[in-house]
């Protein structure tokens, strides 16, 4: 019905740059907000940036100035652009959508993740 195929992760090492891409696919009537979390081993899963249809963003404290979302909604997609990347940043990368689907009997709203993306920061 719907997927969230991330790419772009791997092992960097600090100061480095990665960009990370997720892109939508399936029954998909209109994809809302778009984000990106992350989960370190042994840490709980937690946000990292989310961008609204309308282009509005938000970012967690800790990678504010250095990381980047932006999305096309035409080919409903979502990036983040890291840079200076630190050895904290290590985790697996998940990508997040609110998406508006076609079903039997009319449109669906649900919520969709990613199969998660390894990014691995060495010191």
């Amino acid at each position: 019905q719907v997927q969230l195929v991330e790419s772009g992760g791997g092992l960097v090492q600090a100061g480095g740059s990665l960009r990370l891409s997720c892109a939508a696919s399936g029954s998909i009537f209109r994809v809302n907000r778009m984000g990106w979390y992350r989960q370190a081993p042994g840490k709980q899963r937690e946000l990292v940036a989310v961008i609204t249809s309308g282009g509005s963003t938000n970012y967690a404290e800790s990678v504010k100035g250095r990381f980047t979302i932006s999305r096309d909604n035409a080919k409903n997609t979502v990036y983040l652009q890291m840079n200076s990347l630190k050895p904290e940043d290590t985790a697996v990368y998940y990508c997040n959508a609110d998406i508006v689907r076609y079903g039997a009997s009319g449109y669906y709203t649900d919520d969709y993740w990613g199969q998660g993306t390894q990014v691995t920061v060495s010191s």
